[in-house]
């Protein structure tokens, strides 16, 4: 490349700068022609050459150049031919000058020599191996890329939050609003590898100290919930059901849940039969609310049995029977005679078979008993609420929508959540 006929050296330092420079490192800073350096590191330059002299020999102090303005390092460097040094924060190939420095020259000429990087210092610090950690940035971003990291539940997440929206108080209230508070350790780390370096774990219910530091990183690690008797005993976080890993978020909200609890009418005895029953979020909750009804809860997705017997161990319940399989196939096959006729069903898959599933189970639905279907749309609608009325079931229709709050600037907005249609059909005692 004409006028770069050397290397650059790209060499990342840590908290303590230039005095915890490796010996190799050293070597390379002292050989250079000139250095390039953010200015709080520049200030030392002089002296820390002055203290070099005897192990270094009697060399004048070469070309200084502040690397504070990217677009200035640039054009400098394009003037040199000569070795030079360019000396980082850290990692510079995480969130440093190294991605700015490769899309400036061709990498053959840039050699990095990384320092350990923020992240790594967190994990460190807790003591927590990272190698299934991911991470988010909020600099310049909305918090909302926040909020769809971790709807893929995420075992490890490390945050790297913008001072200039909030620093970690949209972190705090984004885990909040997607029902995911409980389901995580906070930890706050300011100042990583400073001499006032403080890495602390904040309670659930505790407010953020008044005297953060603008430089931190959050990390985010996943824990189980709370026991089952500290619980509450109706409206659970999402947070507290495990869900699929290959469709995380796919699964009952908790403000939908609610109002499919409340159109269940539960009673106090009975069968309750939860058909497509996902996480199985429903019906379990159902058991906490009515410990004596008999839940059948069928699920035809692979891992589906386990996932929700886990959720049942999760929250203190226990169903009657959980069955992998799709739910016409299971009804078309002989049930235990305690759970052949249901008090209350929700419908919640079927898919494409829900019009034959429907038809199929009506005939079954005990006298005063009810089945509660949520809908995606109008047209799944329209072909279910004929069944309702075929088979002499009062029907009722309403729509749920919900909005959940997001952090926007130093406000608060209400990010809406997909519309629900609710058909309740009660069938009449003859």
């Amino acid at each position: 490349m004409p006028g770069l006929p050397h290397p650059f050296q790209v060499i990342g330092t840590d908290a303590g700068g230039l005095a915890s420079l490796p010996p190799a490192a050293v070597r390379l800073l002292c050989n250079a022609e000139a250095i390039a350096a953010p200015q709080r590191l520049l200030d030392s330059l002089p002296q820390w050459w002055s203290d070099q002299h005897q192990q270094h020999g009697d060399r004048p102090l070469p070309q200084l150049q502040a690397s504070d303005r990217p677009d200035a390092l640039i054009g400098w460097l394009r003037s040199q031919n000569a070795p030079v040094v360019i000396l980082a924060s850290g990692d510079p190939l995480w969130f440093g000058i190294g991605r700015r420095l490769l899309q400036a020259f061709p990498a053959e000429t840039l050699h990095f020599h990384p320092a350990p990087c923020s992240m790594q210092l967190a994990f460190a610090r807790i003591g927590r191996p990272w190698q299934d950690a991911t991470w988010v940035s909020l600099h310049g971003r909305s918090p909302e890329a926040l909020a769809s990291a971790l709807q893929n539940r995420p075992a490890a997440l490390a945050v790297l939050t913008d001072p200039g929206q909030g620093g970690a108080a949209p972190v705090r209230q984004i885990l909040r609003s997607s029902g995911l508070e409980a389901s995580y350790a906070v930890w706050v780390c300011e100042n990583l590898g400073h001499r006032d370096e403080r890495v602390m774990r904040l309670a659930s219910n505790a407010p953020l100290p008044p005297d953060l530091q603008p430089l931190l990183l959050v990390l985010l690690i996943a824990e189980d919930p709370p026991l089952p008797e500290r619980l509450p005993l109706f409206g659970l976080e999402d947070g507290v059901f495990l869900q699929h890993p290959d469709r995380p978020g796919l699964m009952t909200k908790r403000e939908v849940r609610l109002q499919l609890l409340a159109d269940l009418e539960l009673p106090a005895d009975g069968v309750l039969w939860d058909l497509g029953a996902g996480t199985g979020s429903v019906g379990l909750e159902a058991l906490r609310l009515r410990p004596r009804l008999q839940l059948l809860a069928i699920e035809r997705r692979g891992g589906g049995a386990a996932l929700i017997k886990a959720n049942a161990k999760r929250l203190g319940v226990q169903p009657a029977a959980v069955l992998e399989t799709d739910a016409l196939t299971a009804l078309s096959t002989d049930l235990p005679p305690a759970l052949a006729c249901p008090d209350r069903v929700l419908l919640g898959g079927g898919g494409r078979d829900r019009v034959a599933l429907l038809q199929m189970l009506l005939p079954r639905l005990n006298d005063g008993g009810i089945v509660v279907i949520p809908l995606a749309t109008l047209e799944a609608l329209s072909d279910l609420r004929p069944v309702l009325d075929k088979a002499g079931l009062i029907s009722r229709i309403s729509q749920l929508q919900a909005w959940r709050g997001l952090p926007l600037g130093d406000g608060t907005r209400l990010a809406p959540m997909n519309p629900t249609l609710i058909l309740q059909g009660t069938k009449s005692h003859q």
